[in-house]
């Protein structure tokens, strides 16, 4: 069901991209890489977003509707002149992921290291598979 939801996604933001995306458009809305892994015991959500203090990223859960937001802020000291080349995205983002509905809000837990932010979100114990043995 995920593998649909993304290709839906992909398709929608190639049809209608955002604005600021584009590298014509300067700063503004960039979209750090996400991977989704699923497991036995949790969906696990890794968002790549290095040179972002943790203080600077949210979260935010509703109606079963993960937000991820946050800002990479220029350095105030650089001046837009002294660039021969520039390649990184500053500005702010947001990601959304809509959640399974057995997810257990209060049992999600988020770390932070090395520029990668991972956010565990434990599946109930009826949710996770059950072998049965065949008598």
């Amino acid at each position: 069901m995920t593998s649909l939801q993304d290709r839906i996604n992909r398709l929608f933001e190639e049809a209608f991209p955002r604005t600021g995306e584009s590298d014509e458009q300067g700063p503004g809305i960039w979209r750090p890489p996400v991977d989704i892994l699923d497991t036995e015991s949790a969906i696990v959500i890794e968002v790549e977003v290095p040179g972002i203090n943790k203080d600077d990223i949210s979260i935010d859960l509703k109606e079963n509707v993960l937000s991820i937001k946050g800002e990479r802020k220029l350095e105030a000291d650089r001046k837009e002149e002294n660039y021969y080349q520039r390649e990184r995205r500053f500005g702010w983002f947001q990601r959304t992921f809509t959640l399974p509905a057995y997810v257990e809000p209060e049992s999600i837990k988020a770390t932070f290291k090395q520029g990668v932010l991972k956010i565990e979100i434990p599946k109930p114990e009826e949710r996770k598979p059950k072998q049965i043995e065949i008598d």
